[in-house]
């Protein structure tokens, strides 16, 4: 019974990560079950086996986008220092690793982005995730400079999103437009005096 459910399992995956190739090659509104199914060397019917329709499979494929960026969290966490400067740079590098070596998860999230004026349902998954990114940064900044105020936080939670978004939007459309160490470094800093100031 394990095996059947490791196989299922393991297809399920293959099927998510072809669509995230079909999205990133396709965009949204080029994905076909079609071309997901020839990206994961499977039949359609296997697809439809875990999906029910195109949109069942799209909203998996976000929610497997949200949950990486948790998962890389989560790993550059065991290995950080305690102190804010470290936790907050765990924030700054995931999205830099998103950048840079996970760019088809970035490509999605903007087709995404773009899909949720459309659709309820991709919009309202869109505000869950920011508001739980902005929370998880403010959580932070409670246990590590505790004197800073709720109001504060919030808008320094918000604004450590938008440095990193804005990163995403940018360096995508021109890797040449600013060093990408160099902007999370100062970003990391602006917050920092921001918080430090709040002392």
């Amino acid at each position: 019974m394990k095996l059947q459910s490791d196989k299922a399992m393991s297809t399920e995956d293959k099927i998510l990560d072809a669509a995230l190739d079909v999205v990133q090659e396709h965009t949204i509104s080029g994905t076909r079950i079609h071309l997901v199914a020839e990206y994961a060397g499977c039949f359609q019917s296997n697809i439809h086996y875990y999906f029910k329709s195109k949109r069942d499979l799209l909203l998996a494929v976000l929610h497997r986008l949200q949950r990486r960026c948790l998962d890389i969290r989560a790993e550059l966490r065991e290995q950080a220092d305690a102190g804010l400067d470290a936790q907050l740079d765990i924030f700054f590098e995931q999205k830099k690793q998103f950048i840079l070596h996970e760019t088809k998860y970035d490509y999605a999230e903007i087709d995404f982005w773009t899909q949720a004026h459309l659709d309820e349902e991709i919009r309202e998954q869109f505000a869950v995730s920011f508001r739980k990114w902005r929370e998880e940064i403010s959580r932070v900044i409670a246990r590590y400079a505790p004197w800073v105020s709720p109001q504060q936080r919030s808008f320094l939670s918000a604004l450590m999103v938008s440095m990193m978004e804005g990163a995403t939007l940018q360096y995508l459309v021109d890797k040449n437009a600013f060093a990408l160490d160099d902007y999370f470094a100062r970003c990391k800093q602006l917050i920092l005096e921001q918080l430090r100031q709040e002392n």
